[in-house]
C-alpha cells in the first residue's frame, strides 16, 4: 500500500478532533443541533489552521439524519453516501483556477438543483479571493436569494481582498494561528500512534518551524521522522531544518557585544560549513534577541520560549549582560535583512554585513552620549 502522508492520514474528521479552533467549532455545532444555519460562512485565516477542513465537517453535519450535539454520526445512510466518490452534494471549487464570470455563472445554474441525498448542497469555494470582480458580482446575486437547498462556505487566506458586498452577506470566522503547546501536543498523540519516538527538544522546534500552522507543523514532522527513521533527537531535527543548536547563538551575541567581528564572522562561518540554513540563521537571531528579552523583562519569560531547561540557562545568564536598547537594536538589524535574504545572490554576505553593523553600531550612539 501507497505511503499517505501524515497531514492527510490525520486530518480532522470531527469538530472535536480540529484543534485550536474551540471558538468557531463549539458555535458551528450549536447551529447544527438546533437547525439554525445560515446560507453563507466565511472561513478566514493563515493557511493550515483549518478552514477547509471544518467546512467539510460542517457540511457533513449539516446533512447527517442523526446528527450527535452537532457532530456527524457517520452511520446514517446519508453520511455513508456522502463518503462515496460519487457524491455531488458537498462541492469543493477551487476559485484559483476557476475564477472566471463564466464559472460562476454555471455555478449560479447548478444552484436550482435539490441535493441528492442530503438536506443541503453545500459548495466550499477556497480561496475566493482570487475571483475576479465580475465573478465576485454574479455570485453576489446568488448570495443575496439563495435557494433555501444552498449553503455557501467561502475560504480565504486574504479575506482584505474581498468586497464589502460579499463580506456582509457572509456569517464570517477568524481561524486563529495555532499556539507552540497545542502544535505540541498535537505531534505528540500522532508519534504515539505512529510509534515514534521523540526528544522533547526535538517536538518543541518542529512546532516552532510550523508557525502556528497545523498541517505545516505536521508536514515538517513526517518530513524529520523520514530522516530520522522512528527517533527523533534534537540534532536529527536540526540538520532536516537548517537550525542550530541555541549555544551557537548565545557565542554569536557574545561576540558582538564584545565588539570581536572576528569571532562573530567565524561562529557565522562554522555554522555555513555545517551546512545551515542562513535565511532560518537570521530568523532565529532575530529570535534570540526577543527571548532574551522575555527572560529579562517578564516575570514568568522562560514560559513564554519553547526551550530545554539547558537552553533557558544560558539564556537567562547572557540576558544579565545586555542591555534592553540593544537588544532591541539588534532586533530591528536582523529583522530587517529576512525578507531580503530569500532573494539574495549571497545571502552569507548580506548576513555578515548585518553582523557588522551590529557589531560597529549598536551601542555607540549610547556611549557619544555619555561623553558628551
Amino acid at each position: 500500500m501507497a505511503y499517505k502522508a501524515l497531514y492527510r492520514k490525520y486530518r480532522p474528521k470531527t469538530f472535536s478532533e480540529v484543534v485550536g479552533q474551540e471558538h468557531i467549532t463549539e458555535t458551528l455545532k450549536h447551529q447544527v443541533a438546533s437547525g439554525n444555519i445560515n446560507h453563507a460562512y466565511l472561513f478566514t485565516g493563515s493557511r493550515g489552521t483549518g478552514k477547509t477542513s471544518t467546512a467539510k465537517i460542517f457540511a457533513k453535519a449539516v446533512n447527517c439524519a442523526h446528527n450527535i450535539n452537532g457532530e456527524p454520526c457517520f452511520s446514517c445512510e446519508v453520511c455513508k453516501a456522502l463518503d462515496q466518490p460519487t457524491n455531488v452534494d458537498i462541492l469543493e471549487i477551487d476559485a484559483a483556477s476557476n475564477n472566471r464570470v463564466d464559472e460562476i455563472r454555471d455555478l449560479r445554474e447548478k444552484v436550482k438543483f435539490l441535493p441528492v441525498n442530503g438536506k443541503y448542497k453545500v459548495y466550499i469555494i477556497d480561496e475566493v479571493h482570487m475571483l475576479t470582480d465580475q465573478a465576485f458580482n454574479a455570485l453576489l446575486k446568488t448570495l443575496e436569494e439563495p435557494p433555501e437547498h444552498i449553503i455557501f462556505i467561502l475560504a480565504t487566506t486574504e479575506v482584505h481582498k474581498l468586497p464589502q458586498t460579499i463580506l456582509s452577506r457572509c456569517m464570517r470566522f477568524d481561524f486563529r494561528l495555532i499556539p507552540v503547546e497545542i502544535l505540541m501536543k498535537l505531534i505528540r498523540n500522532i508519534f504515539d500512534k505512529e510509534g515514534i519516538k521523540c526528544s522533547e527538544e526535538a517536538l518543541k522546534l518542529i512546532a516552532l518551524a510550523g508557525e502556528g500552522s497545523c498541517r505545516d507543523t505536521i508536514s515538517v514532522a513526517d518530513c524529520v521522522n523520514a530522516f530520522c527513521q522512528g527517533n527523533i533527537t534534537l540534532e536529527g531535527a536540526q540538520k532536516v531544518l537548517g537550525t542550530s543548536d541555541t549555544k551557537e547563538y548565545v557565542k554569536i551575541y557574545d561576540a558582538i557585544e564584545k565588539k570581536d567581528i572576528g569571532k562573530a564572522l567565524e561562529v557565522l562561518q562554522d555554522n555555513f560549513n555545517a551546512g545551515k540554513n542562513l535565511t532560518v540563521f537570521a530568523k532565529d537571531l532575530t529570535l534570540h534577541a526577543r527571548n532574551l528579552l522575555c527572560i529579562k523583562n517578564c516575570e514568568n519569560g522562560e514560559n513564554m520560549i519553547p526551550l530545554s531547561n539547558e537552553g533557558l540557562a544560558l539564556l537567562k545568564k547572557q540576558s544579565e549582560t545586555i542591555s534592553n536598547d540593544n537588544l532591541m537594536e539588534y532586533m530591528k538589524i536582523f529583522s530587517s535583512i529576512e525578507a531580503e535574504m530569500k532573494y539574495a545572490q549571497s545571502p552569507k554576505t548580506l548576513l555578515e554585513t548585518a553582523l557588522i553593523t551590529a557589531v560597529s553600531e549598536v551601542g555607540e550612539g549610547q556611549k557619544k552620549n555619555e561623553l558628551n
